[in-house]
């Protein structure tokens, strides 16, 4: 990923935070050549010093049998982003967009039975429990469970590089970016504002360093 040096991020805790938060992602692999790409719900395990990316897909897509033979799996994760008009700024330049996007890069491996139920465990745990009514693992039937397991196939991807891009238009001047600002939160659209509170947390984040 391209990322000029305005908006490259490097703080492992604050793109692995960001990874939690917008942890339905899409994996990216290549069959003879051709990209393969599947967008669904990951987690971010930590063993030891190293991270994975875990996740499963049905078994009738086919990008599952590309783990076993693609040396690397991309894997990319989305935040807010928002339309930046040439007509907030104070001289005359172009328009852009603002966005936050994490690469992550690493090697993967079929999960086994009992790996795959520890990881749905885990998977329904964290969507479920806070709810009334949570359906954690043990909740549906053995025979149902069975079933299920039989249609999916669970993966596991360590982690080797990791890409992060921040572009909160870091590189504009304070009245521009104020400005910038405003008219997020103005715009009536939750993604622009999303944008609008990021850019402000990033000028307090900067404001106590």
């Amino acid at each position: 990923m391209y990322i000029p040096k305005y908006f490259k991020i490097t703080d492992v805790d604050e793109i692995w935070d960001f990874v939690q938060k917008n942890s339905f992602g899409t994996i990216v692999t290549t069959e003879k050549g051709k990209p393969i790409a599947t967008h669904l719900p990951l987690q971010l395990i930590k063993e030891g010093d190293t991270f994975y990316i875990t996740g499963h897909l049905a078994y009738g897509n086919p990008q599952w049998r590309t783990f076993e033979t693609c040396e690397d799996v991309l894997v990319i994760f989305q935040g807010p982003h928002a339309y930046i008009s040439s007509s907030w700024y104070e001289d005359d330049n172009v328009p852009t967009w603002n966005y936050q996007a994490v690469h992550v890069y690493g090697s993967s491996r079929i999960l086994d039975e009992k790996e795959l139920k520890q990881d749905l465990t885990m998977l329904l745990e964290k969507y479920e429990k806070h709810r009334e009514n949570p359906v954690l693992w043990d909740k549906p039937s053995p025979k149902l469970l069975e079933n299920q397991l039989k249609g999916i196939v669970g993966f596991k991807i360590k982690v080797k590089e990791i890409q992060a891009a921040y572009k909160l238009s870091q590189n504009r001047n304070e009245t521009d970016y104020n400005n910038i600002i405003d008219k997020l939160q103005n715009e009536g659209n939750p993604n622009s504002k999303q944008v609008a509170e990021l850019m402000e947390k990033s000028i307090k984040k900067s404001r106590m360093q």
